[in-house]
């Protein structure tokens, strides 16, 4: 039987996905006041949430909010909801797509999962579109975060790509706060490429770190990464100043750099001498940018791009290179001229 919303309460929003993310934004929207109903895929993981107030696997230590229920059921959820928002792996976000077209035809979809749908390197944008045509507002939510200092309410910004300007404002206003500040824009592309392919770029500089190179190699690293992400938004018809924003350069420079990233430590990891079967077993975590790179080299094969410090990584995470080896084929390429 699905609930009632609290009398009194804000807008009544559906958050699917129950991972750090996920339990991160919801807590933010129910502190400001809004009845949410977060979805959890396990039943189990959602009792044990109800009754410990707490998401003790991926954010320990953060009270819900007591506008904020869960429920292993996808139709208690979306019952009452005037707003849905996916924040599953990229892996599950079609099958969850699904679960949404099978109760309601939403008018209204945001999601803020990163990554490309997998194997065929579309974008999740498509997959909205597919499932829902054109007459369901779109919007991307992403940026420069960690979930746990969202949840500690720690200065945070973040951009809403929408494909409409009153969705983008609507967003703005739900999750809006003293320290939640939201940027609005147009680049659903841009936005999704930023923060899809940076995950690939920490697992280099993570793999870096880890072989002992140090800031200069780092740096380089950020640096020509972000080159290799224009590249790609290019082909999509992301914009370059919006990979100069938040969803982009803040994004990366991020992940990149602080060890809070799961895929900067998967690459310290490897770095270190693990395997990329061994990082993951060690760090118990989706690794996003595993997967990611898989697509890149398939975006990069079907386009022609060269993107040599991701088609690494890609190397690296299939085994067909050792770390040194990938760095040493990186140094040994061509020097070029951007006159």
């Amino acid at each position: 039987m699905a609930i009632t919303p609290k009398s009194g309460c804000g807008t009544v929003i559906a958050v699917l996905g129950a991972g750090a993310w996920g339990t991160a934004l919801a807590w933010r929207l129910a502190a400001n006041g809004h009845h949410v109903q977060l979805w959890v895929r396990d039943a189990a993981a959602a009792g044990r949430m109800r009754e410990a107030r707490e998401n003790t696997r991926y954010l320990p230590g953060v009270r819900l909010p007591p506008l904020l229920e869960t429920t292993h059921d996808h139709r208690q959820a979306l019952a009452y909801a005037d707003d849905i928002l996916l924040a599953t792996p990229s892996h599950a976000f079609e099958d969850v797509l699904r679960l949404v077209a099978g109760v309601c035809n939403p008018s209204r979809l945001a999601w803020a999962t990163k990554g490309f749908q997998h194997g065929s390197a579309r974008l999740l944008h498509c997959l909205v579109e597919d499932c829902f045509g054109d007459g369901c507002a779109r919007a991307v939510l992403s940026g420069p975060t960690f979930a746990a200092e969202v949840a500690r309410a720690l200065p945070t910004a973040v951009t809403v790509a929408a494909s409409t300007e009153a969705f983008a404002h609507r967003l703005q206003q739900l999750f809006q706060a003293g320290t939640f500040r939201v940027y609005a824009s147009d680049d659903i592309a841009g936005v999704e490429i930023g923060g899809a392919l940076k995950n690939v770029l920490a697992i280099a500089v993570g793999i870096s770190d880890g072989l002992g190179f140090g800031a200069n190699a780092r740096a380089a690293l950020i640096a020509r990464g972000l080159q290799e992400v224009y590249k790609v938004a290019q082909v999509y018809g992301g914009r370059s100043e919006t990979l100069m924003g938040l969803a982009g350069l803040g994004d990366l420079v991020l992940t990149c750099t602080d060890d809070q990233s799961r895929n900067r430590r998967f690459g310290l990891l490897v770095g270190g001498g693990r395997s990329p079967s061994e990082a993951k077993a060690e760090l118990g975590l989706l690794v996003e940018g595993t997967a990611c790179a898989r697509e890149v080299e398939r975006i990069a094969a079907e386009r022609g791009l060269d993107l040599p410090i991701m088609g690494a990584v890609a190397d690296v995470v299939a085994g067909r290179a050792q770390p040194m080896q990938a760095v040493q084929r990186l140094l040994a390429r061509q020097v070029k001229s951007n006159f």
